[in-house]
């Protein structure tokens, strides 16, 4: 009934410019609204949505800080960036290191003389750093503050990188963000993307890896060999393990610098001792080569561990000290909590290292046990 009522010639006539403007504009409106009408309600879904902003700002924050700006970073390359370390915040230096002075000897020769003296060989393709950097040994023997070290004193960046911040619940979004990691790598270069335990990350390939993760090991190595087309990239993987037998081949082949930081030898021990032990007030009776040649088989990890040890055992005689005045004296509990003595704590002494050390043995040895125990039989 309607259209019979509109006139042949009204349905006929061409439209005019205002209202073919109008129309066009009411089109534009329309868009629009739908446009983000849409947007707003999948960003409303979006449960990771407040974690992507917040990763932004942080993001944001650190290339701030360690002088990166006017870089435009795609939303991945956004989350990679919130694992940039600032290296002026890292405090480690070769003198915090006691015992690999040749490990770092071969390390400065390898890796940061071709990063600090690049402008000496403008367009050499054979002085570049090595792509890749691998620290393997046993657990505790300073591998991670060596990687520290070596950010610090070379002056580049440094992405702190976790597998956990590869993988994705959607598929093919692992990928892109391996894509990422070189990216912004070679945005921000001279760059070290370090990898701690990184034998859980790129360990050997088998037909049993799922489809992603295989996907995501071979996406990472094609994309670490396309670095070396470019002479001029310092872009380096350094990696960190005390398992280098799981690691893939082809990760071993693209690591061409190797450095094996063992358990310390007797006089590395004892510089060791002696560096954790600096400033803190040890009595005139200390024998750090005693200790030292007490403690075969001993990581670093493990000798700060004594020395913490060792100064607790003061803070103990301390404490027993001042009940007993309290006890002595008959004074309320209150009132000894504020007649504490003004004598401080002793100096460390050899018999707090000994005891310190039996002490740490016998924990060695139950653990052994416990392990041996749970251990089934076939």
């Amino acid at each position: 009934m309607l259209l019979k009522e509109i006139s042949k010639e009204a349905l006929t006539r061409p439209l005019s410019r205002s209202e073919v403007l109008g129309m066009l504009l009411r089109l534009t409106v329309f868009g629009a609204v739908t446009y983000f009408g849409f947007k707003w309600m999948v960003d409303a879904i979006d449960p990771t949505r407040r974690q992507k902003i917040e990763a932004k700002k942080r993001a944001e924050k650190l290339m701030k800080q360690i002088g990166v700006e006017g870089i435009k970073l795609s939303e991945y390359e956004l989350t990679i960036a919130t694992h940039l370390v600032d290296p002026g915040a890292l405090k480690v230096t070769w003198q915090d290191i006691a015992g690999l002075d040749e490990v770092i000897t071969e390390l400065q020769e390898t890796v940061i003389l071709p990063f600090q003296k690049r402008h000496l060989f403008h367009g050499s393709k054979l002085f570049q750093p090595p792509k890749g950097v691998l620290l393997y040994g046993p657990p505790g023997c300073g591998k991670t503050l060596i990687a520290k070290a070596t950010v610090r004193v070379a002056g580049c960046h440094f992405i702190n990188l976790q597998p956990s911040t590869l993988t994705d619940k959607w598929y093919g979004e692992s990928q892109k963000l391996t894509a990422a990691v070189f990216s912004l790598a070679a945005k921000i270069e001279p760059c070290i993307v370090f990898i701690d335990e990184i034998d859980s990350f790129l360990r050997n390939r088998s037909c049993s890896d799922h489809e992603a993760t295989a996907m995501m090991k071979a996406q990472f190595m094609s994309l670490w060999d396309g670095l070396s087309t470019d002479t001029d990239c310092q872009v380096i993987v350094m990696g960190a393990t005390n398992r280098p037998q799981d690691v893939d081949p082809a990760i071993m082949r693209r690591m061409p610098s190797t450095f094996h930081v063992s358990l310390p030898r007797q006089r590395q021990r004892q510089e060791i001792l002696k560096l954790i032990l600096s400033g803190e007030c040890l009595s005139s009776d200390v024998e750090l080569k005693e200790i030292a040649e007490k403690t075969e088989g001993y990581s670093g990890s493990d000798l700060r561990e004594l020395c913490r040890e060792a100064a607790l055992h003061r803070l103990r005689d301390f404490v027993r000290k001042e009940q007993m005045q309290c006890i002595g004296r008959q004074r309320q509990a209150d009132d000894c909590k504020e007649s504490s003595t003004d004598e401080g704590l002793r100096t460390i002494t050899q018999t707090d290292l000994r005891l310190a050390l039996e002490r740490m043995r016998e924990s060695k040895a139950g653990t052994v046990t416990r392990i041996l125990q749970d251990t089934p039989v076939d």
